[in-house]
């Protein structure tokens, strides 16, 4: 391990890592691209509440500390959100003003030499067959502001554990959890141009499609030519989550 942890993450791994040792069955590829040293981003599909387990045990073994941008609202229980301050996690505010301290504090973390941990969905997908949906632009922006790579993420198999917004993990027997880390998006012809809605949403859209691409690669099959769009489409979940 290149970091120092902290007590928190230390504790965290010590409890975490054996569970999902225990109910996984890892397939992972290219996980050697993530750089040993110096900031970038990992944006990934997000299919499952328990992901953000698997894709740390990915980055962590792969010698990098994940620091995640998480719902503010993971941080209101006291305890937990002193543990999650304490083991580098960033609260976010989505659609208020602090959502701009939480991009302004993943921008100074990659420029610290550390690895955040994106889900441009900024939620689990809506589509109905699990596909990446249209991204939101905080990959990008950070990205583009930090000058730092960014390397895409498909990933398979949490939703068998943990399906969309239920509460009951399935455990048993161990599922297999797959998941491909791409080469960095190359955005290097956007990255000295102003960052304008236009040049923000192309390089969005670029992260998406090499998402997509490694999720075509593990779940063998072509996504949907027009990705789910919340704002289009509606939230087929907000009944359940209501």
């Amino acid at each position: 391990m290149q970091e120092p942890r902290g007590w928190a993450f230390g504790f965290a791994v010590l409890v975490i890592k054996p569970l999902l040792l225990a109910a996984t069955r890892r397939d992972w590829e290219g996980g050697e691209k993530l750089p040993e040293s110096g900031g970038f981003v990992v944006a990934l599909n997000h299919i499952s509440h328990i992901d953000p387990l698997t894709a740390a045990h990915l980055v962590y073994d792969h010698g990098r500390r994940p620091r995640y941008l998480a719902k503010s609202g993971l941080f209101d229980n006291p305890a937990l959100g002193f543990f999650m301050r304490q083991a580098g996690q960033i609260p976010v505010k989505r659609d208020t003003r602090d959502a701009v301290g939480a991009y302004a504090a993943a921008v100074d973390a990659v420029r610290a030499g550390q690895c955040v941990v994106v889900y441009p969905e900024a939620t689990i997908t809506r589509d109905p067959d699990l596909w990446p949906m249209r991204g939101k632009s905080g990959a990008a922006r950070i990205a583009l502001e930090t000058g730092a790579p960014i390397f895409p993420v498909g990933q398979w198999g949490a939703q068998e554990i943990l399906p969309p917004y239920t509460r009951k993990p399935h455990l048993w027997p161990r599922h297999r959890v797959a998941m491909r880390v791409g080469d960095a998006v190359d955005l290097d012809d956007l990255r000295d141009r102003p960052l304008t809605p236009e040049v923000v949403a192309e390089a969005t859209e670029r992260i998406m499609a090499a998402i997509t691409a490694q999720v075509e690669v593990l779940r063998g099959r072509s996504a949907p030519a027009e990705r789910y769009d919340i704002a289009v489409h509606g939230d087929r979940f907000k009944k359940r989550k209501a």
